[in-house]
C-alpha cells in the first residue's frame, strides 16, 4: 500500500461533471489499495471572480480581508468532492487550510508554508478515509487566514506530501506530463517519461507553465517524487525526480523552454565604478520589480552599457524609476524593447558535453536570427531573441537537438 497525495487544478474541478469525474479516479486508487490525501484548487475561473469582486470595491483591497476572500473557491471544492466521494461510499473528510493547521508566515497573498501538523490527516488515514484539503491556502499564527500565491495548490500538494513522507505527489492538470517544448508550437514535441528536479526548476523558471516554481523547489528539498498527469486521459505522465538516471531518455537536453513576455531595458554610456550596478537593481528591487537576464558590456574611458529584462508589464515602472537615477549616476541613455521574447535550453547533460553553445547558435544563424543577449548556468543556456523570431527559433533548436526523434542517439 502507498500513500499518495494527489492534487487537482481549477480546470480538473472546473465543472460539477468533472467533479464527478475526479472522485471515479479516487475511487479506483483507492480500490487499488493506496491511501491518498486529495489537494484541490478552486474551479476554473472562480479565483478570478472573487478578485473582481474584490476589485469592484477597491483597486487594491486590504491584504487580510483579501485572503479570506479568495481562499473560499477552494473550500467550494473540498466540500463537493467529499460529497461526490461519500455518495459513491468512499469515506473522506474535508480540511480548510486553518483547519488542517498549516502554519505560514504573515505575507498575505504570498505566503510561505513554515509547518504543518499532520496529526488529523494521519488519524483519518488509519480509519480508512481519503483527505481532502484545500490548497492555496494556511493559517498564520495569530490565526489569519493566508493565501501562498496564484499557483500555491502545488505547493500546498508537495508540503503535505513532504510532512507525511508520500511516496509520490502526483500533480494532475490538463496535460498528460512535461514535453520538451510547448506542443503547441511544436507538433513533434514529446512527452519526457522522467526529468530531474534541476531541469524542471530550470524549465519553470523559463517559461515553462506546467507546475509552479516554488512546488519544485519544495519538492527537490524535501525529496518528495513528483508526478504530472492528465486529469482527462490514462497514462504514465512524468515523473520528476532528484537524481539523473542512465536510462532516461535524451540525458543530454530534455527541454525547451520559452517566455514572450520579456522587455529589455538597455542604459548606455553607465559610469564602470564599483557600486553603480547595486544602486541600479536596488532601486528596481524596492519598486518589487523582478529582473530576469542580465548582461554588462565592458566598454573604454570608464563607461560601459548595462542591460536586463523586466516582465513586459513592469517595463514602463522600471523606465520610471530609472529616469529618476538618470542624472544621480550619469547614465547616457535608457532604451527599451518590449518586442523581445525568452529562449532557454536546458538539461543536466550540458555537463559533460561540449559544444552545445555552438551548436545551439549555430542553429539560430542558419535561420538568420539574431541573438540580443546571452546568460549561462551549468544547465541552461539562455537568448533573448526578437519576439517574431521565437517559433522559429524554438522549431529550429528542437530539431538541432534530436528532441523530436523518441530514442535519440
Amino acid at each position: 500500500m502507498s500513500l499518495i497525495v494527489q492534487k487537482f487544478g481549477g480546470t480538473s474541478v472546473g465543472s460539477v461533471e468533472r467533479i464527478e469525474a475526479v472522485a471515479e479516479r479516487i475511487v479506483r486508487a483507492r480500490e487499488a489499495g493506496d491511501d491518498l490525501v486529495v489537494v484541490v484548487s478552486a474551479m476554473s475561473g472562480e479565483t478570478n471572480r472573487l478578485i473582481g469582486l474584490a476589485q469592484a470595491i477597491d483597486a487594491q483591497p486590504d491584504p487580510r480581508e483579501y485572503d479570506v476572500l479568495v481562499s473560499t473557491g477552494e473550500q467550494v471544492t473540498i466540500a463537493l468532492l467529499c460529497i461526490a466521494l461519500k455518495k459513491r461510499g468512499c469515506e473522506a473528510r474535508s480540511y480548510t487550510g486553518a483547519q488542517l493547521k498549516i502554519l505560514t508566515d504573515g505575507a498575505h497573498t504570498k505566503a510561505r508554508i513554515l509547518d504543518i501538523d499532520s496529526a488529523n490527516m494521519r488519524a483519518d488515514l488509519e480509519q480508512g478515509k481519503v483527505v481532502v484539503v484545500a490548497g492555496f491556502q494556511g493559517v498564520d499564527e495569530k490565526g489569519n487566514i493566508t493565501t501562498l500565491g496564484r499557483g500555491g495548490s502545488d505547493t500546498s500538494a508537495v508540503a503535505l506530501a513532504a510532512a507525511l513522507k508520500a511516496d509520490e505527489c502526483q500533480i494532475y492538470t490538463d496535460v498528460d506530463g512535461v514535453y520538451t517544448t510547448d506542443p503547441r508550437v511544436v507538433d513533434k514535441a514529446r512527452r519526457l517519461e522522467r526529468i530531474t528536479f534541476e531541469e524542471m526548476l530550470e524549465m519553470a523558471s523559463q517559461g515553462s507553465k506546467v507546475l509552479q516554481i516554488r512546488s519544485v523547489e519544495f519538492a527537490g528539498k524535501y525529496r518528495v517524487p513528483l508526478r504530472v498527469l492528465s486529469s482527462f486521459t490514462d497514462g504514465p505522465g512524468t515523473l520528476i525526480t532528484l537524481e539523473e538516471d542512465d536510462g532516461m531518455e535524451n540525458p543530454f537536453v530534455p527541454g525547451l523552454a520559452f517566455y514572450r513576455d520579456e522587455a529589455k531595458i538597455t542604459l548606455s554610456d553607465v559610469p564602470d565604478r564599483p557600486g553603480v550596478a547595486a544602486i541600479i537593481l536596488n532601486a528596481i528591487a524596492e519598486k518589487n520589480i523582478e529582473v530576469d537576464v542580465i548582461v554588462q558590456n565592458i566598454g573604454h574611458d570608464g563607461r560601459n552599457d548595462f542591460s536586463f529584462t523586466v516582465h513586459r508589464n513592469e517595463l514602463h515602472k522600471a523606465q520610471s524609476v530609472l529616469e529618476k537615477l538618470r542624472e544621480e549616476l550619469n547614465i547616457g541613455g535608457i532604451e527599451t524593447d518590449d518586442k523581445i521574447a525568452k529562449l532557454a535550453l536546458v538539461g543536466v547533460g550540458m555537463r559533460s558535453h561540449a559544444g552545445v553553445a555552438a551548436r545551439m547558435f549555430t542553429a539560430l544563424g542558419k535561420e538568420n536570427i539574431n541573438i540580443l543577449m546571452i546568460t549561462t548556468s551549468e544547465i541552461k543556456i539562455t537568448v533573448i531573441v526578437e519576439e517574431k523570431y521565437l517559433e522559429l527559433a524554438v522549431r529550429s533548436l528542437h530539431s538541432a537537438f534530436d528532441l523530436d526523434v523518441e530514442n535519440p542517439a
